[in-house]
């Protein structure tokens, strides 16, 4: 039978930064690497992606293809599916490996993570990210924030959060008596649904449960499988043991269900569309009478994130943060800006606001990711063009006013043409529904119903992920702030509504958003530990009786 290893000692962690930035400005050596690794993998592809149970690779004799959204007519990769039958082969292998991975000492588990990190920040970092390029349609900035720094990010402040949660210990001891708090993995095993859009989450949902000493079976998206193998292969480089993390792409509810009906489903950790989560926990919840313990739910989904404009803005930074929030990555991120309320007075005036965001478009170029110059690429894949061209359509016929874009171009890659809708009604189809394109709706608000817009903020729809507001008026910065208090799990002064950092801006979202339990920071660990209180008495007593009761 395993034993633990004798921990030792309390052992001190190297200090977290963020992971530097890298610009890949032209002649630069960075520029050069990626653009050969970029080239090599267009050259090579696609590439054989298996099924990984209990550490081996898995054929299970039906594939499918990842495609290549800037060039649809290639695919990056073949990838092996897995069904119920495999997916219940991978619970009960992580099952059996987590007894030794629980065991194993935080210094040890850490280690493996701090050396993921670094692997991503040198050796793997231009694969990963031609990888996140080609596979998800990310420009080279977008590929940087996300597959290199964030993802390293995640890895090393993880470590850093769960050091001081396991610091988090009882202040007080009786005489006689030693309190200790001990953390536990989930009795059982945790299920992670990671999305196309951010290599970075991928990792985090898998990261965040095992690092704690929990084993995950992990579903990753189809349009992000080469990548998120990539991360697989990262781990077990850097040390991480077979069956800890059990690497199952395939149909969304046949695994699903596999694994939710399990007995030892012991958590959800999930990062999509809002539907779905609902759809899961629903599925959680007709199954409570099989499971060992009440599973935890940890989700972050949907936004209709938004930037409100004040009268005292400062209207250059508060167009060019738009262009950001809603255009990045082609506003396929849960936190894209999606309705914008900008005063009257300075929408419309000459040289105002409209003009200038008219005009900063004209700068804006898209095409394949290959090519670096591009700010835009394609959206990831045919239904969610079709998705946002439906919804511009919607927009139309409810009587908004396309001032720029709203055209789409699938002949060769999914390329969605930076749209900007001009509504005047707050309650509008594209004001409303979620989008995940590079669509924005401004409405032009009066000027003296500041208070009434921001209640409009905050009723028009069901999710509450990011939102901004901009302004010098600093009682107005206040009033913002409190009158949309529920509006948002992530607000930001004078600052896009995207581009959270670890460490720095703890991110999740309410109401229909998700659960809120703030990736990047130690909240978020919280909820994948089973605290155990243990307290030891060294005395013995000299009776049952108490002091009141002697006569």
């Amino acid at each position: 039978m395993a034993m633990p290893a004798p921990q030792l000692g309390h052992f001190g962690l190297p200090r977290t930064l963020n992971e530097p930035m890298r610009n890949y400005e032209p002649k630069s050596s960075d520029r050069a690497g990626l653009q050969a690794a970029v080239d090599s993998m267009l050259a090579s592809a696609p590439f054989d992606v298996p099924l990984i149970i209990n550490g081996q690779a898995v054929q299970s004799g039906k594939t499918a293809q990842q495609l290549n959204p800037s060039n649809h007519s290639q695919a990056l990769c073949r990838y092996q599916e897995a069904d119920a039958n495999l997916t219940r082969k991978a619970i009960d292998g992580a099952l059996a490996a987590k007894k030794d991975w629980e065991a194993m000492p935080f210094a040890d588990r850490a280690a493996i993570f701090l050396k993921a990190a670094d692997l991503i920040a040198g050796k793997y970092r231009f694969p990963l990210m031609a990888a996140t390029m080609l596979g998800q349609g990310k420009n080279v900035w977008q590929a940087e924030i996300d597959a290199a720094a964030e993802t390293c990010d995640f890895l090393r402040f993880g470590v850093k959060f769960v050091d001081e949660l396991y610091k988090v210990q009882p202040s007080e001891h009786a005489k006689g008596m030693y309190n200790r708090m001990e953390y536990r993995a989930l009795e059982g095993f945790i299920f992670a649904i990671s999305p196309f859009n951010f290599t970075a989450i991928a990792a985090n949902l898998v990261g965040v449960p095992t690092l704690v000493g929990n084993v995950a079976v992990w579903k990753p998206s189809p349009m992000a499988i080469y990548s998120n193998y990539l991360i697989y292969k990262i781990f077990e480089e850097a040390g991480m043991p077979p069956g800890v993390i059990q690497f199952v792409p395939g149909p969304a509810e046949e695994i699903a269900t596999a694994a939710i009906e399990h007995k030892f489903f012991a958590g959800l950790h999930f990062t999509g569309s809002t539907h779905v989560f609902r759809h899961l926990w629903k599925q959680i919840a007709s199954n409570m009478d099989k499971y060992t313990g009440y599973p935890r739910i940890v989700g972050e989904t949907g936004g209709k994130n938004f930037h409100l404009v004040h009268p005292s803005a400062d209207v250059d930074t508060a167009v060019h943060q738009a262009v950001r929030g809603a255009f990045e990555y082609q506003g396929q991120k849960c936190s894209a800006l999606s309705r914008l309320y900008v005063p009257q007075s300075l929408w419309s005036k000459p040289g105002g606001f409209k003009e200038k965001l008219l005009a900063s478009l004209q700068s804006i170029s898209q095409g394949p990711v290959e090519d670096f110059k591009h700010f835009m690429g394609p959206v990831i894949a045919k239904h969610s063009f079709d998705k946002i061209i439906s919804l511009i359509e919607a927009a139309k016929k409810d009587g908004g006013k396309i001032i720029a874009g709203g055209t789409g171009d699938d002949s060769k890659g999914f390329y969605v043409k930076p749209t900007v809708i001009e509504t005047t009604d707050p309650r509008s189809v594209t004001m409303i529904n979620e989008i995940f394109g590079p669509v924005v709706t401004i409405y032009a608000y009066p000027d003296n119903e500041f208070e009434e817009t921001c209640h409009l903020i905050d009723t028009t729809t069901e999710y509450a992920l990011t939102g901004s507001i901009f302004a010098q008026d600093r009682s107005a910065v206040v009033k913002a702030t409190n009158l949309l208090r529920n509006s948002s799990g992530m607000f930001y002064i004078n600052g896009k509504c995207t581009g959270a950092v670890v460490g720095q801006q703890p991110f999740g979202g309410a109401r229909a958003s998700g659960t809120n339990d703030k990736a990047g920071s130690m909240q978020v660990f919280l909820r994948f530990v089973s605290a155990r209180t243990i307290s030891e008495s060294f005395l013995p007593i000299d009776t049952h009786l108490y002091p009141s009761n002697l006569v």
